[in-house]
């Protein structure tokens, strides 16, 4: 090989190897005596045909996913004209070569190739080209290559998914993973996957951190995971275990073959870069999964069918779900906090797994879970306001409000029924918009606010020995609201 240049993909789409061959069926065809001819030394074998000089690349196919070594047109009309040149014989040219339409748009290496030991030595590098082509289709969100994938039955597909300081983003409050390790389950007979039963979940607070870091923007609920318990671990350790827990699901790198290991992230490319600074070590074969972009993809394709935002608009091929209205956008009732690692992740390989087989997947119950008693034990857990460990509240500070999905402070924005705990503060967002594939439900007016009276909040309530032996003070203050005079 030589001539090592770089090109544009465009035009290169002629396979070599067919050209040959398309060629030898024409001769058979038409009845042409090739092997009497005295140009017919090129087509008595491919490594004749190869002396000719060839200028080739490697792409892959768009649709098919194969790799292929291609020439192009001037190039065989090249061939043409040496034939006519060089022994008088004019060679029409065949409507019957297999071309290819690059997935590549990046230029490639060119190489010339003129004997069969150099075709060969291309030729081994094809399975890496096909790699790095199902790596960026898959991350891109093409539909048809994560369909195989997903069909395969043999990844495993695992959401990670980290809470940072907003002060120093480096700092790492809490991780949360949720997988599905497909291969043991369809060996085991169980497909698809059930979320609730089959998923392997987990949830890690950074233990220095832990009631001490409070992000102001988009505050953290470190308690309010809604799909296990919770575990707090050294900072120092915390890489380790993610390691841990990672490296028991992938497999050998290869510069040829994927991982078993499919990472999901939903626009949180700042997970990634976390894994990075943590160096946890994932072999370059992983492939990464955007769900953001499959939704997109899938929308662009028609095969989500027509959506509006909340303002009654057509949603675009641009827009850009955040994790909770796409999930909303399948029906999900979203009832735990996105702000927390744990449920992110879940919900994200939820998200996922809705997209790819909603008729077949089994939407968990989604509840606060064990939100509500996790942040009492906690003495606060956000800027947005401050909560003692007891329901006594101190008279000179709002009355924080009970609501489905925990304890909100009364300084919070208002949840209303129906609307998702995230509406007001996305985990995908950095804005209070409320971004979305459905409609939302209209926000009542009037005055849902209550004056404070003199007495202290707790005098208002009637004591425990005088009420029904049933209630408890929870259940007396669940959607009171007040507002400080």
């Amino acid at each position: 090989m030589s001539d090592f240049n770089l090109v544009d993909p465009r035009g290169w789409e002629y396979d070599l190897q067919s050209v040959y061959t398309a060629y030898l069926g024409h001769f058979q065809l038409h009845g042409i005596p090739w092997y009497e001819r005295s140009w017919g030394v090129f087509f008595e074998s491919f490594e004749e045909f190869l002396t000719f000089s060839w200028p080739v690349i490697t792409i892959t196919d768009c649709w098919t996913g194969k790799a292929h070594i291609v020439t192009r047109m001037t190039s065989i009309g090249a061939f043409l004209k040496m034939i006519k040149t060089r022994f008088g014989d004019t060679l029409t040219m065949v409507d019957n070569i297999l071309r290819v339409q690059p997935f590549e748009t990046s230029q490639r290496h060119m190489r010339t190739i003129s004997d069969y030991a150099s075709y060969k030595k291309l030729h081994s590098t094809l399975p890496a080209a096909v790699l790095a082509a199902l790596k960026a289709r898959v991350r891109s969100g093409e539909p048809k290559a994560i369909r195989e994938i997903w069909d395969s039955k043999d990844k495993t597909f695992l959401a990670v998914s980290f809470e940072s300081s907003e002060r120093n983003p480096s700092t790492c409050l809490e991780w949360g993973f949720a997988a599905a390790r497909c291969s043991y389950l369809d060996a085991v007979g169980v497909w698809p996957p059930d979320p609730e039963a089959n998923y392997r979940r987990g949830h890690y607070i950074v233990t220095e951190y832990a009631d001490k870091v409070h992000n102001k923007h988009r505050p953290n609920f470190p308690w309010a995971y809604s799909f296990g318990d919770s575990q707090q671990i050294p900072k120092s350790k915390l890489s380790q275990v993610i390691q841990a827990v990672i490296s028991g699901m992938i497999s050998p790198d290869s510069e040829t073959l994927p991982n078993s290991l499919v990472i999901l992230i939903h626009e949180a490319t700042g997970d990634l870069r976390r894994l990075e600074e943590m160096k946890i070590k994932l072999p370059h074969n992983v492939l990464i999964l955007d769900t953001a972009a499959y939704e997109r993809k899938l929308f662009a394709s028609g095969q989500r069918g027509p959506m509006k935002d909340p303002n009654g608009n057509p949603h675009t091929q641009e827009s850009v779900l955040s994790l909770t209205n796409m999930l909303q956008s399948q029906g999900v009732d979203v009832q735990c906090i996105m702000q927390n690692a744990g449920n992110h992740a879940f919900m994200c390989l939820l998200g996922f797994q809705l997209l790819i087989d909603q008729e077949n997947t089994k939407i968990p119950i989604i509840r606060g879970g064990n939100a509500i008693p996790a942040m009492m034990r906690s003495g606060s857990r956000s800027s947005g306001g401050i909560l003692t460990p007891t329901i006594a509240f101190s008279p000179s500070l709002p009355i924080p409000m009970m609501t489905p999905y925990g304890i909100m402070p009364a300084s919070s924005p208002m949840i209303f029924p129906g609307l998702s705990p995230d509406l007001f503060m996305d985990r995908d967002s950095n804005s209070s918009s409320r971004r979305g594939s459905g409609n939302f439900p209209n926000i009542p007016t009037g005055d849902y606010t209550r004056r404070a009276s003199t007495l202290s909040p707790i005098a208002q309530f009637p004591s425990r020995k005088d009420s029904d032996g049933d209630q408890d003070v929870t259940a007396r203050i669940n959607g009171l609201r007040i507002a400080s005079a």
